[in-house]
């Protein structure tokens, strides 16, 4: 087992979730120490803890989608399609991402419980697995999230990045089990290149009650994201390469309709511990968890953005992180201003490392104390790992 996890605390499917704070600071330097200066101090004295930069593609130049191994030997063995590059492979450890596969949860069918019977739904299986929870038009859906269309990398054309010409990828090939396996790709908005931002692919569980889609761009429905990907996204937003490589044109009315459709029934995971408001049930939390409640809607300023029930605020925020650093390049990563991300839901948040939308931030302890010091909140020890069991249970 990884240094750092925890058994008594895991995710939906029983993967120990990591903890403890895994970014490195400065010879001689202590968080406690660092929170006590401000953001111009820490700038001028190169103190900004390198973990909380912007984080680079593993091939920042290069780019592209990239999947963790565990995903590609698993699409292997069921339908013999190859997701593996020739050029780089995934970069972080598998004991930081997701479960996998993930648990599935529908809206329509809580009764079910885990809906994926712990395999991973491809083309091969989502007809058994889902053909007496779903209605025609959401199986068709259904079917085409794990249809494979041409992608950038992964095509018929003398520029793939796959040794063998390919079918393609698949939207649950990023989105598995309509969650995630933290695939990573780069944003396709920005130019130049070392200004693009690296993804963190998110969860699609809860997007029904979301009205913002894409951690930059501010879609405004699943149906336009859904429509995005497939024109623009799996192509790094050039529609000429898109028609080369053989861009699947979605038909809106129904094709993009169905798989909106079924992607608005995937749930958050349960959280057994919070009533039909969100909030903590005091008879059946632990203290920890209760202190971490009243510092998350008082003095840790959570709340601000991740309102209860379901945590988020559907808007996009500035958090203006580079402030504390002077910009400088990190494996052909231009690190400057991130400008405004989305504010992602964070019920199920322990079931969906690594955080924040480049996936920089490995743990939970990692992500309070990255909040610490940007809001300049200046909690204690204590007050951090009661924060951290709390966001465990939501």
């Amino acid at each position: 087992m990884p240094s750092g996890s925890r058994p008594s605390f895991r995710m939906a499917r029983k993967k120990p979730v990591q903890d403890g704070v895994r970014v490195r600071l400065a010879n001689g330097q202590s968080w406690k120490d660092l929170a006590e200066m401000t953001p111009a101090e820490i700038r001028e004295g190169s103190l900004f803890p390198a973990g909380f930069l912007p984080l680079p593609h593993p091939n920042h130049p290069e780019g592209g989608m990239l999947f963790p191994k565990f995903h590609i030997d698993e699409i292997k063995k069921q339908e013999a399609r190859d997701l593996s590059r020739f050029d780089l492979d995934y970069d972080l450890p598998d004991h930081f991402l997701p479960e996998f596969p993930p648990a599935i949860y529908l809206t329509t069918r809580p009764d079910l419980g885990d809906v994926s019977q712990g395999k991973l739904v491809t083309m091969d299986n989502f007809h058994e697995l889902f053909k007496n929870a779903l209605n025609p038009k959401q199986l068709e859906g259904l079917r085409l999230l794990v249809a494979p269309f041409m992608q950038q990398q992964f095509n018929q054309t003398d520029d793939r990045r796959s040794v063998r010409p390919s079918r393609g990828v698949a939207c649950f090939d990023c989105h598995a089990n309509g969650h995630t396996n933290a695939s990573t790709h780069l944003a396709g908005d920005v130019r130049p290149q070392e200004f693009r931002h690296r993804l963190d692919t998110p969860t699609l569980r809860g997007v029904n009650i979301q009205r913002l889609f894409g951690s930059q761009r501010a879609l405004k429905s699943v149906e336009d994201f859904t429509e995005f990907e497939q024109r623009a996204a799996y192509f790094d937003g050039d529609p000429v390469l898109a028609t080369k490589k053989g861009v699947n044109i979605l038909e809106r009315g129904s094709q993009v309709h169905f798989m909106a459709e079924f992607q608005a029934l995937l749930d958050f995971p349960p959280a057994p511990k919070l009533n039909i408001l969100g909030r903590l049930n005091p008879s059946l939390a632990r203290e920890s968890e209760l202190r971490g409640e009243k510092l998350f809607f008082g003095k840790a300023q959570c709340a601000t953005c991740h309102t209860a029930p379901y945590y988020t605020d559907n808007l996009m925020h500035n958090l203006q992180v580079e402030r504390f650093f002077r910009p400088q390049t990190v494996n052909g990563r231009m690190a400057s201003a991130d400008g405004p991300i989305k504010t992602f839901p964070l019920r199920g948040i322990k079931d969906s490392p690594p955080y924040l939308h480049d996936g920089r931030l490995l743990t939970l302890d990692d992500t309070v104390e990255f909040f610490n010091l940007i809001l300049e909140l200046k909690l204690t020890i204590d007050e951090k790992a009661d924060l951290v069991a709390f966001l465990r249970v939501l």
